[in-house]
């Protein structure tokens, strides 16, 4: 009896180190720009994947893109890490004040990323930004980076749906009844800006711990003073549609 009660100790402490090996290890990296008078201020927190594998190392590198993208403003230069990204949004800042130097107002970069989602499968990274570098207002995107962590790449929004089309059509129900469009009346008869007045995805697509979430940014179907739309669908609602055979509920 004793030998039959340590071994089921074991084995569920077995059972418990596995499911912990699914989860990758994350810890906050942060970059800050240089604190001076005339230098815009730029912050930005990004989970790092600490483990030497290919799906961390996949995660990590497309992360540095999405804020080298962000923060590039010099046209003909190569930049290939975060610190380089910062020292040209202040170089753009700088080429900006030679022009317009009675410009007081100053630009601006934030950037924060979150693990939105995570299960055996596939893990989800949400960046959300803000960035201003004068104008009426500044610009405030939101990316979800989807990975597939068995084949350790970063996913195209296509790749997540087995049927695009039927999960389109099931969306756009979704979109109609949140936003109150009334079936059988286009798309854009209640204010918003399809291109041609057809629905489409977002071009932001993401797990959360509570579905797939659409993210549409500003600017992407409505006025900026709409705001984004979001479209929250639980997984009950869109099992079918997925490609991947089982999605745990993260916790």
């Amino acid at each position: 009896m004793r030998k039959l009660f340590l071994f089921l100790i074991l084995w569920s402490l077995a059972l418990i180190s596995c499911e912990k090996e699914e989860k990758l290890a994350f810890a906050p990296i942060n970059y800050l720009s240089d604190s001076c008078a005339n230098c815009p201020k730029v912050k930005i927190t990004i989970p790092n994947a600490l483990e030497d594998s290919k799906i961390s190392k996949t995660i990590n590198n497309s992360l540095k893109e999405e804020i080298i993208y962000l923060l590039t403003f010099e046209d003909g230069v190569d930049v290939s890490n975060i610190e380089d990204a910062i020292a040209s949004f202040k170089n753009g800042y700088d080429l900006q004040k030679s022009k317009f130097p009675d410009e007081t107002i100053g630009w601006e970069a934030k950037v924060e990323g979150e693990v939105a989602y995570e299960d055996e499968n596939l893990v989800t990274i949400q960046l959300k930004s803000y960035i201003f570098t004068g104008g009426a207002h500044g610009y405030a995107p939101t990316r979800f980076l989807n990975f597939d962590k068995k084949k350790g790449l970063e996913m195209e929004n296509l790749e997540l749906f087995k049927d695009q089309d039927a999960f389109l059509r099931f969306a756009e129900t979704k979109f109609r009844i949140q936003e109150q469009v009334p079936m059988g009346k286009p798309i854009n008869s209640t204010g918003f800006m399809f291109d041609n007045n057809m629905f489409y995805l977002s071009e932001n697509i993401g797990f959360t711990k509570d579905g797939l979430q659409l993210f549409y940014d500003q600017y992407e179907v409505a006025s900026y003073a709409d705001g984004p739309i979001v479209i929250n669908l639980p997984f009950e609602e869109i099992k079918e549609y997925m490609a991947f055979k089982f999605i745990k509920k993260a916790d």
